[in-house]
């Protein structure tokens, strides 16, 4: 037993050895151990410090050949740009670094009428133009005033003795000063007197100086005053009528001594046809006067420059987007040259619906009949008429015309242009929009079709009788249009209003009658902006009463008021059959061509627009149709519409009010005369408009001014035509 338990120590002991052996050996020299395996057996074992010292030189020379490879490729690369490519960016750099400069104004789109008649064109003008150089003394620009006025024959005639002393004043500046006495200076330093308060009196103290003035000396003054005027960094014209070829060639030449004169070729507008349709064509700003201020927000928001020439009424504004043209673009090279960069452009050009021929003749008619009514009796608060005349089956106006007579002091009359008033003068239409107070008649169930009214004079309590101009008895509706009854627009409108009249009692009516009257005139164009594309466009006045005399009142045209182009509009929507359409000028716009007798590319062309139709049956659109018919070839329209009797119309007399003294109050009542119509009855060619507001007082003859111009009028379009 104890042999055996010896034995088993002994073979414990001996194995624990081996053990603790291969343990140091792992833990004291592992990393040799892994080397032995890579090396070869025979080769010394290199210590860890010579080893990082390769590795490092190794990464060391990988480093050097990056870095010599990208510097090879930055050199190559900059050589490519420096010598290779200088050209290149030399320009782009001057690109980026040089002042890039607009010329001053570019010409605006021509305007041309439906026929292509060209109504409005530009033309060429040589200009000489001042614009302040930085850092310039006033004796350098007094200096240059006298060269100028020494050299260029400027028309000094307007210049004031405010200017010549202001001249003086800048050219004698120490001198004035001691105008000033000791004791005002006294004042000015204790701010009792400002800068103005010095400058006015030495103004007061300069006036035996001016009068030693020559003319030459006047004429550098006003030079000088031209300079000066208006923004300091504008441009500031010296002379643009009447320059001579060496005037012209003078300035240009010397550009260098005569620092900031320069020559350049600006543009006016020209009207091939004078004034005809001049005003609602509209105007542009002068190239001194630049953009009026009440426009500049506008027009900065648009990125123009407060000089730029810009359209600043009627036509021309509308479209200015279009007809605006292309500035020329240099840039000023390093030696003080220019260069072009890009071409200036005309505006693009506008073909109107507008017929110049049938205009002329319509502002003719139109000056002629207006002064001869002033000669009849009974017009003494007269003095315009307007005339409208369109397509109703587009919407186009043909042509239109406002006039009006003016009294010089001396008793002398004189004709004046009133066109806009087409636009933005609403008056009472009186009988004329009858066709739409039977539309509600009908739409309401109040009448219909050869529906019998007796017509009677009206008495509601407390107010004066209502009548036709004659009593009419029995009769329908076309009759009612035909010799218009106000009785039979009375009695209807007292039916949609849900009453029980009663002679000479009071009448109790429905104020929501008002609404459905103001509804259905509305879908013809009345009491709403007819969206014509212009930039002014007048509403009218709307009532607001709801008095049950009132709602027959609006029933015969005697309560709101209307423009004339609403009445064509309203007009237009009977003829065509129902359908309410937008009234526009602008037909077409072409792109400016190089040849100049030919147009570029079509950008717009117009088309109808409708905005809505009738809320009625066909078939009392037809009944109203009958009825115009009736009014003009056997009713009160007889012979308003010309030799054309195959037409249709309606004619329309209504009180108005009118302020005689000017203190702001109505005092004196006038009749105005109205018609309105179309040609043929069936598929119309042309609709007319003719408003003569206050053509007579009441109780005197009624001038026929309004039946004679629309009569002219007609038979001149189908003859033109």
């Amino acid at each position: 037993m104890l042999k055996k338990k010896k034995k088993i120590t002994l073979e414990i002991k001996k194995s624990k050895k081996p053990i603790n052996k291969t343990k140091k050996v792992n833990n004291n020299k592992k990393h040799l151990e892994v080397k032995k395996k890579t090396k070869p057996i025979n080769r010394k074992v290199k210590s860890s410090s010579k080893y990082l010292k390769e590795v490092m030189e190794r990464r060391f020379n990988i480093i050097i050949v990056v870095t010599i490879a990208l510097f090879s490729v930055v050199g190559i690369r900059l050589f490519y740009l420096q010598i290779m490519q200088e050209e290149v960016y030399t320009e782009k750099l001057a690109y980026s670094t040089e002042k890039k400069i607009e010329s001053t104004s570019a010409p605006r789109g021509r305007i041309y009428d439906r026929n292509y008649n060209i109504l409005v064109d530009n033309e060429a003008i040589k200009t000489i133009y001042y614009k302040k150089q930085n850092g310039i003394k006033a004796s350098e620009e007094i200096e240059l005033a006298y060269t100028i006025a020494n050299n260029i024959e400027v028309d000094y005639s307007k210049v004031t003795e405010k200017q010549l002393k202001n001249f003086y004043y800048h050219q004698n500046y120490d001198a004035s000063r001691k105008k000033i006495t000791d004791e005002e200076w006294e004042l000015y330093s204790k701010r009792k007197l400002s800068d103005s308060d010095i400058e006015a009196l030495i103004f007061e103290r300069i006036e035996e100086e001016i009068k030693e003035y020559t003319e030459i000396d006047k004429e550098a003054a006003y030079i000088y005053y031209l300079m000066n005027k208006g923004y300091s960094y504008a441009e500031k014209i010296i002379k643009n009528a009447n320059v001579t070829e060496e005037e012209y060639a003078y300035i240009s030449e010397n550009i260098d001594n005569l620092k900031g004169f320069n020559t350049k070729l600006d543009w006016e507008r020209t009207y091939p046809y004078g004034d005809v349709f001049k005003t609602i064509l509209g105007s542009v700003s002068s190239n001194t006067q630049g953009i009026p201020s009440e426009l500049s927000k506008e027009y900065l928001e648009k990125g123009y420059s407060l000089d730029d020439r810009v359209g600043i009424s009627y036509l021309e504004y509308q479209y200015e987007d279009y007809l605006r043209g292309t500035k020329a673009s240099y840039r000023l090279l390093s030696d003080n040259s220019y260069e072009l960069v890009t071409e200036g452009k005309r505006g693009n050009d506008l073909v109107l619906t507008i017929d110049i021929n049938l205009q002329k003749t319509l502002e003719e008619i139109l000056s002629e009949e207006v002064m001869n009514a002033k000669y009849e009796a009974g017009t003494n608060y007269y003095n315009r008429s307007f005339v409208v005349i369109s397509d109703p089956n587009t919407g186009e106006v043909l042509a239109m015309s406002g006039k009006q007579v003016k009294e010089r002091d001396n008793g002398e009359r004189y004709i004046v242009d009133y066109t806009p008033g087409v636009v933005t003068l609403p008056v009472t239409p009186g009988s004329i929009v009858k066709g739409a107070s039977m539309m509600v008649g009908y739409k309401y169930g109040a009448i219909d079709i050869g529906s019998i009214i007796y017509d009677e004079c009206i008495k509601i309590k407390d107010t004066p009788e209502k009548c036709s101009w004659q009593t009419m008895g029995n009769i329908d509706d076309i009759y009612a249009l035909q010799n218009s009854s106000n009785v039979y627009q009375y009695k209807i409108a007292i039916r949609v209003g849900k009453g029980n009249y009663v002679y000479n009692e009071a009448l109790s009516l429905d104020p929501e009658a008002f609404q459905k009257y103001r509804d259905m005139y509305a879908e013809f164009g009345l009491g709403i902006k007819t969206g014509i594309d212009l930039p002014v466009e007048s509403l009218g006045y709307m009532g607001t009463s709801k008095l049950p005399g009132h709602l027959l009142d609006f029933s015969i045209g005697q309560y709101d008021t209307y423009t004339p182009i609403q009445l064509s509009q309203y007009i237009n929507t009977i003829a065509n059959g129902g359908t309410r359409l937008k009234p526009y000028l602008l037909k077409e716009v072409y792109t400016p061509s190089d040849n100049e007798e030919q147009f570029g590319s079509l950008i717009y062309k117009a088309s109808k627009t409708e905005l809505g139709k009738l809320s009625v049956e066909q078939k009392y659109i037809d009944r109203v149709h009958e009825g115009f018919s009736a009014v003009v070839t056997r009713g009160l329209g007889y012979g308003y519409m010309g030799v054309y009797t195959n037409s249709s119309g309606k004619t329309g007399t209504s009180q108005s009010f009118i302020d005689t003294d000017a203190d702001g109050i109505v005092d004196t009542e006038t009749i105005t005369s109205s018609f309105v119509g179309y040609s043929p009855s069936v598929n119309p060619q042309m609709s007319i408009v003719v408003v003569s507001p206050d053509v007579s007082v009441p109780n005197s003859s009624q001038s026929a001014v309004t039946k004679r111009i629309s009569s002219r009028v007609v038979n001149s379009f189908f003859e033109l035509k």
